[in-house]
């Protein structure tokens, strides 16, 4: 995805609004984001602040307004937003700050595209292609295959990015692999100080790599005890946590295979586009993340994976997987292509 295509984009904000959700999920919290809506030429241009934290987005909705209005392109908006202090107060968590700036760039290119009547695929010259998608949960605690047996039960053909404890006992394994069902296993390894963060197990992984040969792996932790394991299973190792721009991806602890991409995580759309360049050119295989976004969020990432990876195993199912109780009229894998409609692809 060359920049260069959209950084010239001519964009004008007249006002804008925030909107705060909530939703429970499956995984037993209160969701809560924001949906940022920038208007201007009688267009509205939409984003979502997927930050995790419910205080920091009811300072930002509270606080004053922030200074969008103007005359810009995508480029040096986003160079006026790079200045801005987008938080009255916090954030909660460092990450927080690219979740925010991602909304508010997203809702400009939104914004743009309408403006410009153009749509996401025509500016960068592709296609939107049907999107094969993974349905994302947990087991619950303690971890059992209820949650497994009941979306199974409205969509059999579902296939899993699930994310295994060390409370996974070898017979839930051996349930769970018998299903073959999992294309991705999240070891949640790689997460610094957050409560899903976990610790490093080898005879944890040892049973996982074993039981589900062909699943990619996710941020397992990289300790001295689990490396040699994890230089076994080099190829299907995949990164989410760690990857924030091009030069992020040097630094992992062993070259790229795979990598999750999450606009959210990376912060700009000139930092996104450069990340997908380079996958494309160096041959590393892209899927798309979700973080359980509420609104237009989710859309809008379905439409990114249509755009450039929409084969993979992408954690951007319908969001109504998310809620408690299984809805039996979702949309089934692979997803329609979104409308060549003009704006992002979120409506």
């Amino acid at each position: 995805m060359d920049y260069e295509r959209v950084a010239d984009l001519p964009v004008t904000i007249e006002s804008h609004d925030l909107t705060l959700n909530q939703r429970e999920t499956a995984d037993g919290f209160e969701r809560v984001t924001t949906t940022v809506r920038l208007c201007g030429d009688g267009a509205i241009g939409r984003g979502e602040d997927v930050t995790y934290d419910a205080e920091d987005h009811r300072a930002l909705v509270a606080g004053a307004p922030l200074p969008f209005a103007g005359e810009y392109t995508i480029d040096s908006f986003s160079e006026a937003v790079g200045g801005m202090d987008l938080f009255p107060a916090g954030p909660q968590r460092p990450p927080s700050r690219r979740y925010r700036r991602w909304a508010i760039e997203s809702a400009a290119l939104d914004l743009a595209l309408k403006q410009a009547g153009r749509s996401l695929a025509d500016i960068f010259d592709r296609s939107f292609d049907p999107v094969s998608y993974v349905v994302s949960t947990r087991l619950g605690e303690p971890p059992t295959t209820d949650r497994l047996d009941a979306i199974q039960e409205a969509y059999p053909d579902a296939a899993f990015k699930l994310d295994p404890t060390v409370e996974w006992s070898p017979e839930l394994i051996r349930s769970v692999a018998e299903r073959d069902v999992v294309r991705i296993l999240d070891l949640k390894g790689q997460y610094a100080h957050a409560d899903v963060h976990q610790p490093a197990n080898r005879s944890l992984y040892e049973r996982l790599f074993a039981a589900f040969p062909d699943a990619v792996i996710e941020d397992p932790a990289v300790t001295e005890e689990t490396t040699p394991l994890l230089t076994d299973q080099a190829e299907r190792l995949a990164w989410d946590v760690p990857v924030t721009d091009v030069e992020s991806l040097g630094t992992l602890p062993f070259e790229p295979n795979w990598i999750n991409v999450k606009p959210s995580r990376i912060g700009t759309i000139a930092d996104l586009c450069a990340i997908v360049s380079h996958c494309e050119e160096h041959g590393i295989g892209m899927y798309g993340g979700g973080q359980f976004e509420l609104d237009v969020g989710r859309p809008q990432i379905q439409a990114l994976a249509s755009l450039c990876y929409p084969d993979a195993p992408n954690d951007v199912a319908p969001r109504g997987f998310n809620d408690p109780e299984v809805d039996p009229d979702l949309p089934a894998s692979p997803l329609d292509p979104p409308e060549a409609e003009p704006g992002f692809g979120g409506g």
